[in-house]
Order: structure tokens, then C-alpha cells, then sequence
């Protein structure tokens, strides 16, 4: 009887301790077959370094800056995907009719200034959970709030200058033209001027042969229609026209696309950049993980930049930013880690992946020079125990020559 309650008591754990706990957004456990979720545990990627500064009255669009698990955004993931604004835990779509979620994008139509705020995109299944927030600015259209809504676009003295009206994506889809408009200031550029030339859906525009009389503030309307009721698009420009630039285009050189580590281990992960033969270089290096700044995606300093190092190796510039994992962890390796070198001339990015390796492999590394050894002290010994029983035999066979006794030696002579 006692046994068979011991047995009964030993099942009973085995089967409780089967559910395993984790965690999910609201707190609540749901409580699969093998395990338990809680909504707690939701892997924050940090924010979008990129951030949206509109206009008040007009539409609005945020993408989800989280990345997708597989290259192409299926649309399978957009059931798993929710927004809601930082400080509140209402989701959107909510009471808010202006608001609403079309595949990954966040819609905001009209925009008004209280809007203003930071947005929060979550993707959540059965067993995965991540989140990504990503910051918008509402402003009022005045000459004030010109410099903070402009995007910066730069060109050179006496070549071709490109002006591109920016983030039309989900306003022009199919490319047509969508009727947009540019001015220069306030003055409404002529659609057949040769100084300035209109190129493919209107949301570009060639400047011939530029001079630093072009530069300022340029501004592209395009419409949109929802609902009947229509809308105009408003991106600002500040062209900056540079002398042109003898700096070499930046090349980087390393990281290999797959870096190679043990979990749990320290790794340090050089992007080295070659700058060429000129001494003076406006350079910058920097890492980016998941296209958010490691700053910002680690928080806590797990992994950081290294410091700027520049040097020369036969007469030739590099500059090199390390990457620091400190330690390495499985989370690393579904991670985007990319490179990204920029000067006046240039923006060159390589991504690259840790890919973890068998123990087996590190012990077999290490265990290699020891197996040398070995086998060079074994081969010594070898080689004198060989020698010392050749030596021995030898004096065996050259001593029957000789006499053993005296009266056989007195014959002799």
C-alpha cells in the first residue's frame, strides 16, 4: 500500500510539472495542451530610428518596423499583428474613427496635433511575442514648424540634382501619376521646364546641371481620395547643394556574411571599412540590429559599438567599429545585424548573422595542438625505446666473439 501511493505521488509530479510557464501581453494564462502563456513576456525591439513628422489635416501612415520571420511579408502575419499607443491599453481600431490597421500599416486620417505620441506595433502568437514602438509628430503647417518637418536631400555643383518627394507608398501604389505638384518656396514649378525635369510617376524630379542657387526649400502635394472626400500629401524638402566631392565611396570590407559563436560566449565582430588614399575623410561607421540603432536595441549594454579606430595599412585608409556581444545569446542568432559606412558621396550597409557552432567542434579545435603534443612525445619515446633494444640485442650477438674464461685467453696468445 505504501508503494502504491509513492507511485500514485511520483505521477502526479510528473504530469504537473509538465506544463511549462511563460508569459503573453495581458496577464492572463492560457493554458495550451504542453503549456502555459502568459501575456506578460513581450520581447521589446526597441524604437524605429526613424521617426514621422506630419502635417496637421492630412493623412497619416506608420508602418510596423518590426521584421518579418521570413524575407517576404506574408500576409499570414497580419491577424498576429496589434497597435496601441504608448499609456494606453486601448487597441487600435477603437472608439477613435480617424484610426484604423490595413495589413501592417497604421492609418491616421486626418491627422490632428493629438496625435501626437508614441505607437506601439506587436506581433503575438501561440508562441512568440515582439514589439517595436515607433514615434509620429503632428504639426501645425506654418513657416516655424518648416525646418522640423523638412527632409534633407543633398546635391552637387554642376551635376544632375534629384529631388524625390518621399514615403508615398500607400498613397501612390500603382505608380500612375498622382497628380503631384512641386514648388520651389511658393513659386509652383513649371511641368515643361527644362532646368527642372519631371521623371517616371511625377515624384521625381531631375535638376540640370545644379548651382548653388537651387538650394532651399522645395515642397511636392500629391491628393488622395478616401471615401470620396479628398486629401493632399504634403513632404517638404531643404536641398543643399555641396561643392562636388572628391571623397572615395566607402567600401566595407568585413564582416563575413555569417559569424560564426558559442552561446554564452564574449564576441567581438570588426566592420572594417576601406576610405582610400585620401588622408581627410567625413566617414561614418555604425551598427544597426533589426534596422534599429544597438543603442536603442539594447538598452542594458548586452551588445555595443566599439570605439572609432582609424589606421593606415600601405598608404591606404580604413576605419573600423566593432560590435561587442557580451555574451552571446540564442536571440542573437534571429538577429539582423548590419553595417552601415556614410559619407557625402555615399551609403554603403552589409549585413551579417551569428550562426551558432557545435561544441563539438570548439573541444576538436582546442583538443588539436594537445593531440600534437602527444603525438611527438609518443613518437620520441618510441623512437628510444627502439634504439635502447637494438643497442641491448647488439651486445648480446657481439660478445659470443670474445672468450669467457682466462685459460682460454692464455691459448689465445
Amino acid at each position: 500500500m505504501f508503494i502504491l501511493c509513492v507511485l500514485v505521488t511520483g505521477v502526479s509530479a510528473l504530469t504537473t510539472s509538465s506544463v511549462v510557464p511563460t508569459e503573453r501581453a495581458s496577464g492572463s494564462p492560457v493554458t495550451s495542451e504542453n503549456h502555459t502563456v502568459l501575456e506578460d513576456n513581450c520581447l521589446f525591439r526597441g524604437r524605429d530610428f526613424k521617426s514621422e513628422f506630419r502635417l496637421e489635416g492630412e493623412p497619416v501612415t506608420l508602418r510596423c518596423p518590426l521584421k518579418w520571420p521570413h524575407s517576404d511579408a506574408s500576409a499570414s502575419f497580419y491577424p498576429f499583428l496589434t497597435w496601441h499607443k504608448m499609456n494606453s491599453s486601448q487597441l487600435i481600431p477603437g472608439d477613435e474613427p480617424r484610426l484604423w490597421v490595413k495589413d501592417a500599416t497604421l492609418w491616421v486620417l486626418p491627422a490632428v496635433q493629438k496625435d501626437s505620441g508614441t505607437y506601439i506595433c506587436t506581433f503575438r502568437n501561440a508562441s512568440h511575442c515582439e514589439e517595436m514602438s515607433i514615434e509620429l509628430k503632428v504639426f501645425k503647417n506654418t513657416e516655424a514648424s518648416l525646418p522640423l518637418i523638412s527632409y534633407s536631400q543633398i546635391s552637387s555643383v554642376s551635376t544632375t540634382g534629384l529631388l524625390v518627394c518621399p514615403d508615398l507608398k500607400e498613397f501612390i501604389p500603382n505608380k500612375a501619376d498622382g497628380k503631384v505638384q512641386w514648388y520651389k518656396g511658393s513659386v509652383l514649378l513649371d511641368r515643361n521646364s527644362k532646368k527642372f525635369l519631371r521623371v517616371g510617376d511625377g515624384t521625381h524630379i531631375l535638376i540640370a546641371n545644379t548651382s548653388m542657387e537651387d538650394a532651399g526649400y522645395y515642397r511636392c502635394i500629391a491628393t488622395f481620395i478616401h471615401k470620396g472626400k479628398e486629401y493632399n500629401i504634403t513632404r517638404n524638402i531643404k536641398l543643399r547643394v555641396e561643392e562636388a566631392s572628391t571623397e572615395t565611396i566607402p567600401v566595407i570590407i568585413s564582416p563575413l556574411e555569417t559569424i560564426p559563436a558559442s552561446l554564452g560566449s564574449r564576441l567581438i565582430v570588426p566592420c572594417k571599412v576601406f576610405l582610400g588614399t585620401d588622408a581627410s575623410s567625413n566617414t561614418i561607421v555604425w551598427w544597426m540590429a533589426n534596422s534599429t540603432f544597438i543603442s536603442v536595441a539594447y538598452p542594458r549594454g548586452r551588445v555595443t559599438e566599439g570605439l572609432y579606430h582609424e589606421y593606415s595599412e600601405n598608404h591606404e585608409n580604413y576605419m573600423e567599429v566593432s560590435l561587442i556581444f557580451d555574451p552571446v545569446t540564442r536571440e542573437d542568432l534571429n538577429t539582423d545585424f548590419k553595417c552601415v559606412a556614410k559619407n557625402s558621396r555615399s551609403v554603403q550597409s552589409l549585413h551579417t548573422t551569428v550562426k551558432e557552432v557545435s561544441s563539438t567542434f570548439s573541444w576538436g579545435i582546442a583538443l588539436a595542438p594537445l593531440s600534437l603534443v602527444f603525438l611527438v612525445v609518443g613518437g620520441i619515446w618510441m623512437h628510444r625505446r627502439c634504439k635502447q633494444t637494438y643497442g641491448l640485442t647488439k651486445l648480446r650477438t657481439d660478445n659470443k666473439d670474445f672468450p669467457s674464461s682466462p685459460d682460454q685467453i692464455k691459448e689465445m696468445k
